[in-house]
């Protein structure tokens, strides 16, 4: 028999593809976070992102649009992740991202490059940036990547993510990139950093069976699925263990939170 697990102190919960979608917010999901919800319970609430299509600033000023009560300190990015791990190895990156991800890279320098850093940049994945970022990586650049989706849900449909990317830059030069996002186990330590919460007393609620619940599970954490966003039928099939919970959405994880974890 399991041991008897500890009580939650901390919900981790994936933005886009389980609280919205681009520009519309997935239904009932204000609702659920709200103070008489979820917010409610003595948790400690983090919004974990590998979006590397905007900055936090922006991606704040988009969620607070449609309606979602979050403060900056409490989103925790990719990028953040990514912007940390340059400040460590004191590198000059070439920055494979999107124009508006760049205001969370201010202060870095990024002339005469040594490192290449490739988020999701559909601006930069042509022949000659991907060359030229092939050329560093064989004269001894380190590769990071910020994450390695496959793919993502876009309101017209789902959508090549940078993982294809990473995976022809590794191919290319026989070499590994560090991977910062979601699924590594680091970045769901770093997200819990400050929270006083050990993974144990964490879950983690998404959109994606691999990055979001199979990386919190393998951290330690409980990991919920929704059906929403990117999720396909049988996804939860895709990983060993299975998520500790797949429902219907992100007000029906709130529920079930509300109900029997606490």
């Amino acid at each position: 028999r399991m041991a008897a697990r500890r009580a939650l102190k901390a919900v981790l919960v994936d933005l886009n593809g389980t609280l919205h979608i681009e520009d519309s917010a997935v239904p009932g999901a204000q609702e659920a976070l709200k103070r008489d919800r979820l917010r409610n319970a003595p948790v400690t609430i983090r919004f974990v992102t590998n979006t590397t299509k905007e900055c936090k600033r922006d991606l704040l000023e988009r969620l607070t649009k449609l309606g979602f009560d979050i403060v900056e300190n409490e989103i925790f990015t990719s990028l953040t992740a990514a912007r940390n791990l340059l400040e460590q190895k004191q590198v000059r990156p070439l920055l494979l991202v999107d124009d508006k991800a760049l205001p969370d890279f201010t202060g870095i320098a990024t002339d005469d490059p040594n490192a290449v850093v490739v988020g999701l940049a559909p601006e930069h994945f042509h022949y000659a940036m991907m060359n030229r970022a092939f050329r560093l990586i064989l004269d001894g650049a380190p590769l990071i990547a910020i994450h390695k989706a496959r793919y993502f849900k876009k309101k017209d449909g789902m959508s090549l993510g940078p993982g294809p990317f990473v995976a022809g830059l590794e191919y290319a030069t026989d070499s590994k990139a560090t991977v910062v996002g979601k699924p590594e186990k680091t970045f769901f330590l770093e997200a819990l950093r400050g929270t006083d919460c050990a993974p144990e007393e964490a879950v983690m609620i998404g959109d994606d069976c691999r990055d979001d619940v199979g990386g919190a599970q393998n951290a330690g954490m409980r990991g919920i699925l929704v059906r929403t966003g990117k999720y396909r039928p049988a996804d939860e099939d895709k990983i060993n263990p299975a998520p500790y919970l797949t429902c219907e959405n992100f007000p029906a994880a709130v529920e079930h939170i509300l109900q029997h974890l606490l």
